[in-house]
Parts: structure tokens; sequence; C-alpha cells
């Protein structure tokens, strides 16, 4: 069985930014293979690691549940949905040397999604067993979990900024965690962007408040913001960067 990283958190606190630096330690420490899955509906951890996606699940399950209502359903005759699907998840797979990576999308479209969930599910639990590592990019309410889309998860991050309503944010997704069925070994949290690496009185009264288990602090690091602006894939920083010697500290103290 392969280990389930989840890392959660809510928007623009930099957690598909560590999610991409996870991945590239495990790379470096050989612990590989690796599934990466983005499961953020504002997906980009694709930009964080530098490589290019042309379809996400979300894009197979839209064209499968509306093919039998459109006047060309795009399966060939003679294909089961099955197979039509398990054929489109191939593609939807980018392969790269040491990991592999999946977009999991969102659907707008009106109709049923349960047989097509029940083909991800199915194709995603298969795959899976393929890997040491399933690392999951996930939204803040881990729906794509709580579903069963994905594996059962063994370790959750929370990444939260410095602020106390950043740490109320991630005090509330961790209480979501035994509502949506999950018993993951490890639960905690990783502040990110504090200056100097340092959180004051008032954000760590605030995480007691909330009864979250701090597994470290990233500080602030404008080499990051110059990447990110850049369009630079910001696992590619140096190996002296701040920002990434703070999260590989972090990460081997874990033992994952």
């Amino acid at each position: 069985m392969p280990q389930t990283i989840a890392v959660a958190g809510k928007g623009g606190v930099g957690k598909t930014t560590l999610t991409g630096m996870l991945i590239q330690y495990l790379v470096e420490k050989k612990k590989g293979p690796i599934l990466a899955v983005d499961a953020d509906a504002n997906s980009n951890l694709n930009e964080v690691l530098g490589v290019e996606v042309d379809m996400t699940l979300g894009d197979i399950r839209e064209e499968v549940a509306k093919a039998e209502l459109v006047d060309k359903s795009p399966i060939p005759p003679g294909v089961s949905k099955q197979e039509y699907t398990e054929f489109k998840f191939d593609s939807a797979l980018v392969e790269e040397d040491d990991y592999d990576l999946l977009v999991m999308g969102h659907t707008q479209g009106k109709g049923c999604y349960c047989f097509v969930n029940g083909l991800l599910t199915a194709q995603v639990a298969k795959r899976s067993q393929h890997y040491n590592y399933v690392v999951v990019d996930n939204e803040a309410g881990m729906e794509h979990i709580s579903r069963g889309i994905l594996p059962g998860v063994d370790a959750v991050i929370l990444v939260s900024d410095c602020s106390r309503r950043g740490i109320q944010a991630v005090g509330r997704i961790a209480r979501l965690i035994p509502e949506c069925g999950l018993k993951p070994k490890k639960v905690g949290l990783i502040v990110n962007r504090a200056p100097g690496g340092v959180l004051n009185e008032g954000v760590q009264e605030e995480i007691r408040k909330q009864e979250l288990t701090l597994f470290g602090v990233v500080p602030h690091d404008d080499g990051v913001y110059e990447y990110d602006s850049a369009g630079t894939p910001t696992t590619e920083l140096p190996s002296d960067n701040p920002v990434r010697q703070a999260l590989y500290k972090i990460i081997d103290s874990l033992e994952l």
C-alpha cells in the first residue's frame, strides 16, 4: 500500500508551493515512485513542478457523463464507457522521470456522475498500488478524499500563513478530518511565510487554542516570490534557499 500524504489549507498561503517541494524532497531522497495528485479546484501544482497538463480527470468525467446526452457521442461504437474511461485515464496521466502527475479538476455540468466517479475511484485505487507515495495537493474541504475517489490518507499536513485567521481556518479543517471518516496517523501544521521564521505570541496562542500540533515554521523569502512572478518552477530553487531548507528539515523530522 502506498503512503498517502494530503496537504490542505485555505488559498493563498503557499500550500501548493510547499507541496511541490515535498514532492521534490521525496524525489531527491529516492523514495519513489511517486504519484502527485492535484485535487485543488484551482489547479496549479503542475506550474510549481514545471510540467504541462492537457487533460484533467474532471474533463474525462464531464465528457463521459454527457456522452449519452449528445447527438454524436465521443465514445466509439462497440466501446463501453468503462473501456473508454480507462483509455482516457491513460492520456490524463502526466509521466515524468521521477514522478507521475494527475490533475483531478472539477465538473460544472448537470447530470449524474456517480457511475463515472466509481470508474475513477477504481482506476485511482488500481494505479496507486504502483507507487510508494501518493502526495495530494488538496482543497480546504478535502472533498476528493472524503468521497473515496482518492486513497485513504496516512498523514495530513495543514498549511497556514502566520495570521490568526489562517490558523483558525486550518483549525476548522482539522476538525473536519474525523467527520470525513479519515484516520491519519499524523496531523499537524506548517506555518508558512513567517517573518524571520519566527512566530509571535499571538499566533502561538491561536495554535494552542485550536489544539494543533505544530510541525514547523517556514520563513518568508523573496526568492520564492521572484520565481513565482517569473513563472519559474519553485522546485528549481537552489538547495540553500531558506524556504527549501526549512521545509526539508520539517519533513526529515516527520519521518514520512
